[in-house]
C-alpha cells in the first residue's frame, strides 16, 4: 500500500479552491449563491475525531504487541489495513471539501460581508479547518498503522513471491 503523500492533498486542496471560487463567483453573478450548511463542519469534526481515536487505540494495541506485555489484545493486519484505507480515502475527500470551502470562504470574504455572508464565510472557514483536521488524523493513523523497516513483504526481495 502507497503512502500519502502531503503535495497530492495540498494540489487537490488548491485545485479544488480555485474552482470552487471560480464557481461561486460565477453563480453568484447568475443567481443567489447556495449556502454553506451548518453541519458540514460539525460532521468534518466527527470523521476527525473517529480518525484520532482508531489511531490512538491501535497505537496502543500496537505498543503491547510489541512490548509482549501479558494479555495484550493484538491487532489483525487486516483491521489495520483496513483503517488505513480509511484514513486514506478520509484525507483525499476531506482535502477536496476543504479546497471546495476553502474556494467559497475566499469568495465570500472578497465580495462583502454583509449580513448572512458573514454566517456563510464562518462556516466555511470552520470546514477548512475541520477538514485540516480530518487530514492531519487520517497521516496519524497511516504514520501508527506503517510496517517498521524491514517487515514490508514488498521491499524485502527475500519475501517469497505472493
Amino acid at each position: 500500500m502507497k503512502q500519502l503523500h502531503i503535495k497530492v492533498l495540498v494540489g487537490l486542496f488548491l485545485v479544488a479552491g480555485v474552482l470552487a471560487w471560480a464557481g461561486a463567483r460565477l453563480w453568484d453573478s447568475l443567481a443567489s449563491l447556495p449556502s454553506v450548511p451548518v453541519a458540514a463542519p460539525v460532521v468534518l469534526a466527527l470523521i476527525a475525531a473517529v480518525l484520532a481515536a482508531t489511531a490512538l487505540s491501535l497505537r496502543s494495541r500496537l505498543r503491547a504487541q510489541r512490548e509482549r506485555e501479558p494479555d495484550a489484545k493484538g491487532v489483525d493486519p487486516l483491521v489495520a489495513a483496513r483503517a488505513v484505507v480509511f484514513g486514506q480515502a478520509s484525507a483525499l475527500v476531506a482535502s477536496l471539501v476543504a479546497g471546495l470551502y476553502g474556494g467559497v470562504a475566499v469568495y465570500l470574504l472578497t465580495s462583502g460581508l454583509d449580513g448572512p455572508r458573514r454566517d456563510q464565510a464562518i462556516y466555511a472557514g470552520l470546514s477548512v479547518l475541520a477538514g485540516v483536521g480530518v487530514v492531519a488524523a487520517a497521516l496519524f493513523l497511516e504514520r501508527v498503522c506503517k510496517l517498521p523497516e524491514g517487515e514490508d513483504d514488498d521491499d524485502n526481495p527475500g519475501a517469497a513471491p505472493a
